[in-house]
This record gives structure tokens, C-alpha cells and sequence, in this order.
């Protein structure tokens, strides 16, 4: 039994900033409610400072993966107040850190005006002139997506009308104009996950945000991954398997934070808490891995993942990119041969810990050749999956993990903590 029935892009908690219903008296001045399944071209798409992802259309709006349209200023009041729109051109969330009062703020687009929301409150002094925020851009937009710092060369957005792409730099407010031909014009763009999505009709195309470069079949039908339609495939019929059905293969944490689980030929990530937990294909992320992996560990910006006999090294930045030479045997990287059941690496520590059935082998990752410095039984079997953390070492068997302060404890504990339960917090399952 595996982590998850299905390899898509599907949130598994559908949460929003408003679950009640909304009573509005000027409900009848809107249009019917549209329904998105029916195959919607959107106008703009955009996640808010909690991670709610708004798709709207016209003046309505759909808060989240599944659930019914909803008049946009139920959400975003003063949209009405001000301006009585009937749609808005653009929209991104502003990823910036180095100007706190900015990071993590709606920006929506509506002709050469641009509106600055956070917690669903207009800021002070808005609605603004677009070129007063943003010098060198167009007004009357098509789209727009936020590109942070090492996805894109700096903190940046990316505008997009007709078929140019305005490339706009946070820090230095300079504008780099681009033509991507073979890019889809697109109403709506989003970034989710650190993958880039261009939205047109009601289908999308993923892209690379500092090339446009287009890689894989596209294009997809939003239908069947971005929201819950019936006959529509995986976001339709997904089931969330139960805690007590989770195994994983491998599990890791890379240095910048983000957490990968690993279990057949899926992965998830675990650290994207205001986005929701989704699974993926594997070689979505490491296109030479189709068929599942042993175990998994990062060290030094890299991902070591080992699969048989072969360790495959990935830088951890996005886009994962093979290493050149790679991948080789597991006797020429780390001077041992397969099957490995587990491996992981503590924080500012060069030692990886490879078990292999019921014995712990530590390999000096900063040494030339790598060699088993030492090798020592445990007193668990049935290591599937293990990981170091700020709070300690957590090794899976099965459903259930055993947490220890320190490798060592692993080791040469003369008893075994009591196992603990996966549970829906740590894995998006259910109970």
C-alpha cells in the first residue's frame, strides 16, 4: 500500500478564509454563478498571504481547489467600493522579503490601475496608477506571476499582454521585454510549488519563468488537476488513503527547508503548509527516475537519491538538475554495494548514515575515497525510510516512525522508544 492513489497536482485540504455561506443583498446585480467545470477561461489567478488560492472569472470568484463560485467582493470588499468591476486583468501574490510591508500581498490589475490587498483589506492609498508601483509596465494586462530569487535571477513578476512578457525586477525596478512565440497567449499565469503555469481556454501550459522553454505534453485540461470536476479524471475520483495504509521509501530535507516523501513512483512535498500537501510523479521533478527510489538524503545543496545500485546527485535549487556524470554506482560514490533501505544526513554534519537491513553504515561524505568509517547493528529491523531533523532522527517501518534525539542514540539505545503513528498533519492522510 502507498502514500497516495494518484499523481497529481491535487490540494488534500481544501481550506479557504470563509467556509460560511455569504448573504449578499446586491447578490442580484451579478451574474449567474459560473461554473468552472463547464470549462472557464480565467482571468486571473492568484494565492492570498495564507495560501487560499482565488481563481476569478468576471466578478465572481472560487476560493480554493473545489467548492462553488462566489461574488469576488465577498472577498475583496473595496473592489466594488471603489471601482464597481466586473473583472480584473491580472493578479499575483508579491513575493518580496527585503520590503516586509510588500511580501505577501495581492496585487490585482484592473486597465492602468493596480490594487495592493493583504489579510482582504485594501492598503492605504490605493488604487494607484500602475507606473507609479510598477514603472515600465503596460496597463490593460493579460496576466501576471511572481518569480522569487533563484527561480528567476532576482525577486521579480512577470507580466504578460498579447504575446510580450515584461519582465520586471523588484530591487531595481527595471523592466527586461521579451517575445515567447511559443508560449500560449495567457489570461492568467500562477506560480505553484515552484512550477509555473500559464493559463489559456481552459487549459494550461507549465513553463520555465526565465526561459518560457515549454518540456513535456501540453496542452492539459485545468479540469483534470486544478480543481474537483466529476468525469474529470484524477481531481474527480482522487482518494486519500487512510494513516494507516502510508508507507514511504525515503524521506528527506534539503537546506533550504523543503521536505520530500518519497513512496513508489510518486513524491510529496510536506513543508508547503500554506499551500496544502500534493503529490507528484517523481520524474516530474527528477526526469531519470520513473520507477521509484531506495532512499534519498541532501547534503551541500545537493539531493543523493539511490535507486539499485546507482546514486543519482541533483543540485537542490529549482529546476533539479543531474549532476554531469551522473548517475554512478554505488560503489564508486560511496564505496559500498546495494540494496540500501535508508540514509540520511544531519544539519552542518558531513557523516551519512546508510542502513542496510539491520545495520547502520557511516560513510565520511567529506572524505577522499568514501569509505565506512563504521558499521553497527540496530535494534530495529524493517528500516524503510529515515531522516535527521532540527528535533532529531526519525526512521519508518511500515505506518509507524521511531524518534531519537541523535544517530547515535539509533544505535546504541538498549531500548526501543515506543512506536508513533503517521498522522494527517504530517502526511495530508486521513485517520
Amino acid at each position: 500500500l502507498r502514500l497516495l492513489s494518484f499523481n497529481v497536482p491535487l490540494t488534500l485540504t481544501l481550506k479557504g478564509p470563509l467556509d460560511h455561506d455569504h448573504d449578499h443583498e446586491d447578490q442580484a446585480h451579478h451574474k449567474a454563478n459560473p461554473d468552472r467545470c463547464d470549462g472557464i477561461e480565467f482571468d486571473a489567478i492568484a494565492p492570498d498571504e495564507k495560501g487560499h488560492t482565488f481563481f476569478f472569472k468576471g466578478d465572481h470568484l472560487w476560493n480554493g481547489f473545489n467548492g462553488p463560485a462566489q461574488v469576488s467582493s465577498a472577498f475583496f470588499k473595496e473592489l466594488d467600493d471603489y471601482h464597481h468591476l466586473g473583472h480584473v486583468d491580472a493578479a499575483f501574490r508579491m513575493h518580496n522579503k527585503e520590503k516586509p510591508k510588500d511580501h505577501d500581498h495581492i496585487y490585482f490589475f484592473l486597465d492602468d490601475k493596480v490594487f495592493s490587498y493583504y489579510n482582504h483589506s485594501l492598503e492605504e492609498g490605493y488604487p494607484k496608477d500602475i507606473q507609479l508601483d510598477f514603472p515600465g509596465v503596460p496597463g490593460h494586462l493579460d496576466a501576471a506571476v511572481e518569480c522569487p530569487k533563484g527561480e528567476c535571477n532576482s525577486d521579480s513578476v512577470l507580466f504578460f499582454k498579447g504575446d510580450e512578457v515584461y519582465n520586471y525586477d523588484i530591487a531595481t525596478q527595471s523592466v527586461k521585454e521579451r517575445q515567447w512565440a511559443h508560449l500560449p497567449n495567457c489570461t492568467s499565469a500562477f506560480r505553484w510549488l515552484e512550477q509555473y503555469y500559464c493559463f489559456h481556454g481552459h487549459n494550461f501550459t507549465r513553463f520555465h519563468p526565465v526561459s518560457g522553454e515549454v518540456n513535456g505534453v501540453y496542452p492539459k485540461d485545468a479540469r483534470h488537476y486544478f480543481m474537483r470536476c466529476p468525469n474529470f479524471g484524477h481531481g474527480g475520483e482522487a482518494k486519500v488513503p487512510k494513516c494507516s495504509e502510508v508507507t514511504l521509501d525515503a524521506i528527506t530535507s534539503d537546506d533550504s527547508g523543503k521536505t520530500y516523501a518519497f513512496t513508489g513512483h510518486i513524491y510529496m512535498r510536506l513543508d508547503t503548509h500554506r499551500d496544502g500537501k500534493h503529490a507528484f510523479p517523481i520524474a516530474r521533478t527528477w526526469k531519470e527516475l520513473d520507477k521509484g527510489v531506495d532512499a534519498v538524503f541532501s547534503y551541500s545543496d545537493k539531493i543523493y537519491i539511490i535507486k539499485g545500485n546507482q546514486v543519482y546527485i541533483y543540485k537542490s535549487a529549482a529546476p533539479s538538475t543531474l549532476i554531469e556524470g551522473y548517475p554512478k554506482s554505488l560503489k564508486e560514490e560511496l564505496g559500498i554495494e546495494g540494496p540500501v533501505n535508508a540514509a540520511f544526513v544531519c544539519a552542518d554534519h558531513h557523516i551519512v548514515h546508510i542502513i542496510q537491513g539491520q545495520k547502520m553504515q557511516d560513510i565520511d561524505l567529506s572524505a577522499t575515497p568514501r569509505v565506512v568509517a563504521r558499521e553497527v547493528p540496530l535494534p530495529i529491523a524493517g528500516i524503510e525510510a529515515g531522516m535527521c531533523g532540527p528535533d532529531g532522527v526519525k526512521v519508518y517501518v511500515g505506518s509507524k516512525f521511531y524518534h531519537y534525539e541523535t544517530p547515535r542514540l539509533l544505535a546504541f539505545s538498549k531500548m526501543s522508544p515506543e512506536p508513533k503513528k503517521i498522522t494527517p498533519d504530517m502526511m495530508g492522510c486521513v485517520e
